[in-house]
């Protein structure tokens, strides 16, 4: 459901693939190439918080589980640990507090060996449509 709604977004643009899921959590994958780098050949931060957000922010659509509500991010933190310039990275979406209105998601960002590129908190909140 998720990448079929990434058509003409900038999922799109980044080619964001959302690769697992399950009760408590969602996968989502991104290749780094010269599209997501800065101007010295690593990947953009904004790219890694593009990719958080996307993934944090559809976890708590799907964990919530109703078609007249809507989830919007309201704050977004970001700590980068390491870089790197080629292969994928990971971002995998957990819940840390799921109220009726403001959730709470941890997000981290792997390499393709399992070592931490970023961490991401983001704050959603879910509103009516």
């Amino acid at each position: 459901m998720c990448n079929s709604k990434s058509k003409n977004t900038l999922l799109e643009t980044l080619e964001i693939e959302f690769i697992d899921v399950s009760d408590t959590f969602l996968v989502a994958r991104m290749p780094v190439t010269p599209k997501v780098h800065q101007p010295d050949g690593l990947l953009h931060g904004g790219a890694s918080v593009a990719l958080a957000e996307t993934v944090g922010s559809a976890a708590a659509f799907i964990f919530l589980e109703s078609e007249n509500l809507v989830v919007r991010a309201i704050e977004i933190g970001a700590n980068h640990v390491k870089s790197v310039s080629s292969g994928y990275v990971f971002a995998k979406a957990t819940i840390l507090h799921i109220g009726k209105t403001t959730q709470l998601w941890q997000v981290p960002i792997t390499n393709e060996k399992g070592e931490l590129i970023s961490l991401v908190k983001l704050t959603t909140i879910t509103l009516k449509n």
